[in-house]
């Protein structure tokens, strides 16, 4: 499955930047496949134990926050493994008409 999420930090004032980075920071130590941008991060792996870091994440947040917002979208897909790598490859292909 792969979730894409964002926990965000409330009640720190303007800037969520550090509350952020406490929740990337136990994403990237899972070992999970992950990537961060701008407004998401997207995390790879069976339910539960992508279910289990984003848990972990929002602790993380919650230690420097009084109060987190989150948002998840996911897409699962039993027996599918290297999805999120694989959905960009198929997107390539055909943005360079190969397929």
């Amino acid at each position: 499955m792969i979730i894409a999420f964002s926990v965000t930090p409330m009640g720190t004032g303007e800037s969520v930047g550090a509350g952020v980075a406490e929740a990337v920071r136990v994403i990237r130590a899972s070992g999970l496949p992950n990537e961060t941008n701008a407004l998401f991060t997207t995390i790879e792996g069976e339910w539960d134990e992508v279910m289990a870091v984003i848990k972990q994440a929002i602790d993380a947040v919650m230690v420097v926050a009084p109060r987190a917002s989150i948002v998840l979208k996911g897409d699962i897909r039993p027996g599918i493994a290297d999805a999120m790598k694989g959905k960009v490859e198929s997107v390539e292909r055909h943005l360079s008409g190969r397929e």
